[in-house]
């Protein structure tokens, strides 16, 4: 039996969401991807090395195409990057202007 001293008639107190906010969640997201964008640039400018030449008897590719490859590649990489960076502006932004929500406290 339990007495009314237990403390079993109280509500539980409401514990947060386990969930991230959607928005915090994309700012994650976001600088995830940032932090991955310069192996994906590493990558993307080895891969010239992997090109045939003519030692290996395949038709080797010309240092123009090679060297256009290079710059392309850069200028995805920049253009990459400055997307992210409007991304992460807008995001910060758009958390500025709403206004908070109920903020959990212990």
């Amino acid at each position: 039996m339990s007495s009314a001293g237990d403390g079993k008639d109280r509500p539980s107190p409401v514990r947060p969401s386990l969930f991230l906010e959607r928005q915090s969640y994309r700012r994650r997201r976001l600088a995830d991807a940032a932090r991955l964008l310069p192996f994906l640039g590493a990558a993307m400018l080895a891969l010239p090395l992997l090109w045939p030449d003519d030692s290996a008897g395949a038709e080797a590719l010309s240092l123009s195409t090679a060297m256009f490859y290079i710059f392309a590649c850069w200028g995805v990489l920049i253009l990459i990057s400055v997307i992210f960076g409007f991304v992460a502006k807008r995001m910060t932004a758009r958390e500025t202007a709403e206004p908070e929500a109920e903020t959990w406290q212990p």
